[in-house]
Parts: C-alpha cells; sequence; structure tokens
C-alpha cells in the first residue's frame, strides 16, 4: 500500500527534491574528492621529500664510514619489496608501507656489494591528518546536503503550494464559482518581482472576472428580455382571445401560449443563475407529490412507489423538477413512461432513443436540442437548476435496453413512518 504523500507533496516537489539531493550529493563527492587528492598528494609529497633528505644524509654518512643516521639501516627486514628491488637495480625511491604496525613512509637506494641502504620516516601523523580531514569531508558533505534540502525543499514547497492555490481556484470556477481568486502574495504587491506562478494566477484571475462579468451580462440581459416580453405577451394573449373562433385563432393562442411559457422559463433561469434562491421547506410524502405532478402533467404517466418515503423539501420546486422530467419524456421519448418511487430516489424513465451522447458528456445546454425535437432545450436545465437549488443529485443516463433514466436523489429523507438515519430516535 502506497503512502498518501501531503497535498503540497505532489510530483513537482518530489522530482525537484529528488533532483536537489541528487546534484547535491554529486558536487560534495565532487569536492571531496578533489579536496583529499590534493591534501594527500601535499602530505605524502612533504612526507617523501623528508625521507629523501635523510636517506641522503644516511647515504653520506655511510661513504664517510660514520655511524648511521637515525631511522637508517642496511637491509631491514620491513623495507618492501618493490623498493628492494629498484635498490638492487641502482635506483632511488619511496614508498608508504607498515613497520612494526605503524604506517611509513621508506626510502631506499643502492649500497656496496649488493647491499641496500634504507630510511624509514614514521607516517602515522600524516596518515591520521589524512583519515581525519575525510571524516570531516564526509561530515560537512551530508551537513550540506541536508541544509541545500531543507532549503531547496522550502522553496520548492512555496511555490507548490502556490500552484496547488491556483489550481484549486481554477476548480472551483470550473464549478462555477465565478467569485473565486487566486490572490497570489505576488499579485497582491506590484512592486514585488512578478514570478511565472504570480503570472498565471493574475492571468486566471483576470479570465475570472471577464468571464464573471460576461455571464453576469447575460443574466441581465435574459432577464430584461425575459421582463420586456411579459408586458406585451400578456396583452398579445388578451387580444388572441378576443378574436373569432376558429383553426387560425387556435394557431395564434397555441403560439402565444409557447412564447409565454418561454418567456416564464427565461424568468426562471435569470432567477436561478443569481444563486440567490431561497428554500421553502415542508415535510412531503414523495409518493403522493409524485401522484400530484403526475395528474396535472394530464399525460399517461405511471406512477410506482417501491418505497415510500418523507422529505424535507420545497414541494414547488420538486414538483418543478419532476413535471419538467416528465415532460420531456413524453416529448422526446415514447412510451410507457415511468416515475417510480424508491426513498430518497425518485425515478423517471422513458423507452424512446435515450438521452443524445453530448447530454450524457456534459449535461443540459440551453437552447440545444436534437435535429428535429420540439421545445427550446430549457426544460432539463431548469431541472438540474431547481434540483441543486434542493440540494438534490440529479443524474441522466440511458437503459439498457433502451430508453432515457433520469435519477433525482433528494437528501435527508427516510421511509415513512421511519426516522432519518442522522437524526437521534
Amino acid at each position: 500500500m502506497r503512502a498518501a504523500l501531503p497535498r503540497w507533496a505532489g510530483p513537482l516537489a518530489v522530482q525537484a527534491a529528488v533532483f536537489i539531493t541528487v546534484m547535491c550529493c554529486a558536487l560534495t563527492a565532487l569536492l571531496g574528492v578533489l579536496v583529499h587528492v590534493s591534501v594527500t598528494n601535499q602530505t605524502i609529497g612533504e612526507a617523501r621529500d623528508l625521507a629523501l633528505s635523510r636517506l641522503t644524509e644516511a647515504t653520506a654518512a655511510y661513504e664517510a664510514g660514520d655511524p648511521l643516521t637515525p631511522g637508517a639501516d642496511l637491509d631491514p627486514a620491513g623495507l618492501p619489496a618493490p623498493l628492494r628491488e629498484l635498490a638492487a637495480a641502482g635506483g632511488r625511491g619511496t614508498m608508504v608501507g607498515d613497520h612494526d604496525g605503524r604506517p611509513t613512509m621508506w626510502a631506499a637506494g643502492p649500497a656496496d656489494r649488493g647491499r641496500t641502504l634504507a630510511v624509514a620516516v614514521d607516517h602515522s601523523q600524516q596518515a591520521r591528518t589524512i583519515r581525519g580531514l575525510d571524516r570531516a569531508i564526509v561530515w560537512s558533505s551530508a551537513l550540506a546536503i541536508g541544509a541545500t534540502l531543507l532549503v531547496g525543499a522550502f522553496a520548492v514547497t512555496r511555490v507548490t503550494r502556490r500552484l496547488h492555490a491556483t489550481a484549486r481556484v481554477a476548480r472551483r470556477i470550473s464549478a462555477g464559482d465565478l467569485d473565486a481568486r487566486v490572490n497570489d502574495v505576488l499579485t497582491r504587491d506590484p512592486s514585488r518581482p512578478q514570478d511565472e506562478v504570480a503570472a498565471v494566477a493574475a492571468a486566471l484571475d483576470s479570465m475570472a472576472a471577464s468571464l464573471q462579468g460576461k455571464l453576469l451580462a447575460e443574466q441581465r440581459f435574459t432577464a430584461d428580455v425575459a421582463h420586456e416580453l411579459r408586458t406585451p405577451l400578456t396583452g398579445l394573449h388578451a387580444a388572441a382571445e378576443l378574436l373569432p373562433p376558429g383553426r387560425p385563432t387556435e394557431l395564434v393562442l397555441d403560439r402565444v401560449a409557447a412564447l409565454r411559457t418561454l418567456t416564464e422559463d427565461l424568468l426562471e433561469i435569470s432567477r436561478l443563475d443569481t444563486g440567490r434562491e431561497r428554500l421553502d421547506v415542508a415535510d412531503e410524502e414523495l409518493g403522493a407529490l409524485a401522484a400530484r405532478v403526475v395528474r396535472a402533467s394530464g399525460t399517461g404517466t405511471r406512477v410506482e412507489v417501491v418505497r415510500d418515503a418523507r422529505a424535507e423539501t420545497d414541494r414547488r420546486r420538486l414538483e418543478r423538477v419532476l413535471g419538467n422530467l416528465v415532460a420531456n419524456a413524453h416529448k422526446h421519448g415514447r412510451p410507457p413512461v415511468v416515475l417510480a418511487v424508491d426513498g430518497s430516489v425518485v425515478t423517471v424513465r422513458d423507452h424512446g432513443d435515450g438521452y443524445p451522447e453530448y447530454l450524457l458528456a456534459h449535461g443540459p445546454q440551453r437552447f440545444r436540442t436534437e435535429a428535429g425535437a420540439k421545445g427550446h432545450g430549457l426544460g432539463l436545465t431548469i431541472a438540474l437548476g431547481q434540483a441543486e437549488v434542493l440540494g438534490a443529485r440529479l443524474e441522466f443516463a440511458n437503459a439498457p435496453d433502451g430508453g432515457a433514466v433520469a435519477v433525482l436523489t433528494l437528501p435527508r429523507t427516510a421511509p415513512d413512518g421511519d426516522t432519518p438515519p442522522d437524526e437521534p430516535v
């Protein structure tokens, strides 16, 4: 099971932390190797010069017949074999080895009668210095890597947190909250240098403000048009009723009624768009409410109450939702149309060709209907808007055996006579 990362520790933060760690390790390793090689060469060079100097002194004393200097000896037992062979060939050289269990710098050269004159210089102090340097390099490298990683993680975290905040605001705007703004810390103070994240946040805020302005203008235009049409349509309807009976009068009244319905739908949509609708909540029995909706529709819709329930809801809005779903099923589907109540779930199904693909993918869209279909495409849009006001969930699907299915799930309902699960008995 994979451990969950903090919200700010997304792939970008993890990749940045890994990159910083790898680069720090590579850089400190390179610097450590360079320092180790430089100091080691210097230390060994000094020890080699000292050993060769003492070998020169010992050679001079040996050739003069004087006693050998301290540390010098002929054919010593601990002399490394390569140096012994070099001296036997007439050469001089140095080599680090062990003598009596301690690091020793050897210097050797030829003597008379095929013997080897060698000098041993204690190299313990220099070896301890190199080991101490190596330990210091390791610890300082670890501290440098840790400090760099902490500073880098802090810097990356600030950027990723701002990016996550921008993404959250973008999702809120996509969900319809046009008041959402990023208000990035840098955009609030224009005098500060602006980075790329601030530029993205400013662009998103500007886009949201522009979109909000356009939508508000569209909403005002829709409401104004609907209000302006209401008065002349009322007069037109009154005038049409004064016409003599006949087929032309029926056609005029039918079109005037369609225009009045469209006007009322536009007004309702404009009210829903404002987001200021208030509920008039009462206790309602869903089975009886469904029966009332079917009677008011005047259609042959069949009501099935699988499991009745009561709901604290707005009767008028719920009847509007169910009425629009039933009307849409009869207008665009084929009978039989069934309105079923199963607890808090109310389903409206027809046996037609089903919902179009665009509706299933994106939901109802205003003034969009399939070619040849009747209506202006606002019924399902209003139903969805009213369902959101009710706090309900309205979903659209197609049945496997054909037909459109609209499923309305209401909140805070319980079977008749029972107590809701979230309330004490």
